[in-house]
């Protein structure tokens, strides 16, 4: 039997972006096209799909339309945990809902937070310093070349030629430049010269005694999708995946070149994929996610950061550009993720 499904997202055209906000202030907002191409792939599976928008409203609308589960997806309008809002209205109402939850997001969404978990998980990633003010003395652990970036975007956004700095005045100037347009922290990190790699998942570990989902799933309850490297060499904007660069659909000239599987020895391989699940897990991640990686001057994976609100745009994502990959349609990509949380809740 069907189920009432409400995507819940904030589209580009309906956020108004405040005074004073940056060029690429809506980079991680939903297209219509994702909405849409959701609620299509949900009817194909005898759904019945509605669309909530995230914004003020939304605790009212959901109260008032009160559907089975809802399709999570929002970024949220603001402040420093602002994809954890739409889940803690879920909470709070006892509504069921994909991805994860409220503090996973909070700290997903802050880079320095979700590096400071990692590392002591023991997890690898490059050594860092969040610069609140601009004016601490750099770490004496960490050496140039270094890489800047705002503490709490995704989507690229505060990322440009400028942010590998070579010396203290690039340094300051960057971390100077973070802070007042993104308002902000700014994460400092050592710069990583190796290739750029991005592991997407579904699943959850089974608990002990449960039976297995389907073989899609392996023995703990996992499906990691083949690596992705994303190859910027011959990019207009060499060497920087940001905004702009993830502006460009995959068949578009001057954009960054996806190679998926990548061409990885086994043994490297097997490592990324095995730190992509132990990365989700760190967070207590749910359902899907996506782990970004870079190797260092050692040729070693390196963690850089998590997005538990993975872009869905068919055909533009890099969640949808590696299922297609791998063989998997966007409607079972979709199903998938909201069986999964069909499960966690026991509504399967």
């Amino acid at each position: 039997m069907g189920l009432r499904v409400a995507v819940v997202a904030n589209r580009k055209h309906a956020v108004k972006p405040s005074a004073g906000a940056p060029p690429d202030a809506l980079a991680e907002y939903d297209a219509d096209e994702t909405v849409q191409g959701i609620q299509d792939a949900l009817r194909a599976l005898g759904h019945e799909p509605s669309f909530l928008e995230a914004d003020e409203t939304f605790i009212d609308t959901v109260r008032e339309t009160r559907p089975d589960i809802c399709f999570n997806i929002a970024e949220g309008l603001r402040g420093d945990s602002r994809e954890s809002h739409v889940p803690a209205v879920l909470e709070m109402l006892s509504i069921p809902y994909t991805g994860s939850k409220v503090l996973t997001h909070a700290v997903s969404l802050d880079k320095v937070m979700t590096k400071r978990v990692w590392r002591d998980a023991g997890l690898p990633t490059a050594p860092f310093q969040s610069f609140q003010h601009g004016g601490e003395p750099l770490d004496e652990r960490l050496s140039f070349p270094l890489f800047v970036k705002p503490s709490r975007e995704g989507s690229g956004m505060g990322i440009n030629a400028r942010s590998i700095v070579r010396d203290e005045a690039e340094l300051r100037a960057q971390v100077e430049w973070v802070i007042r347009t993104y308002r902000q922290p700014a994460l400092v990190e050592a710069y990583l010269p190796g290739r750029e790699f991005t592991v997407a998942l579904i699943g959850n570990r089974y608990v002990p005694g449960e039976p297995s989902r389907s073989a899609f799933y392996d023995a703990n309850g996992y499906h990691v999708f083949p690596i992705e490297e994303i190859d910027m060499s011959r990019a207009d904007i060499p060497g920087v995946y940001n905004t702009e660069a993830k502006g460009f659909a995959p068949v578009n000239v001057g954009g960054p070149q996806f190679h998926c599987p990548a061409d990885l020895p086994e043994d490297v391989a097997a490592t990324i994929k095995a730190l992509t699940i132990q990365a989700f897990e760190a967070l207590n991640a749910l359902d899907v996610s996506r782990v970004d990686f870079r190797l260092d001057e050692n040729g070693a994976p390196q963690l850089v950061e998590i997005n538990t609100l993975p872009g869905l745009r068919p055909e533009f994502s890099d969640m949808c550009i590696i299922a297609k990959a791998a063989g998997v349609s966007y409607e079972t990509l979709i199903a998938e993720i909201l069986n999964l949380a069909l499960e966690r809740y026991n509504l399967l």
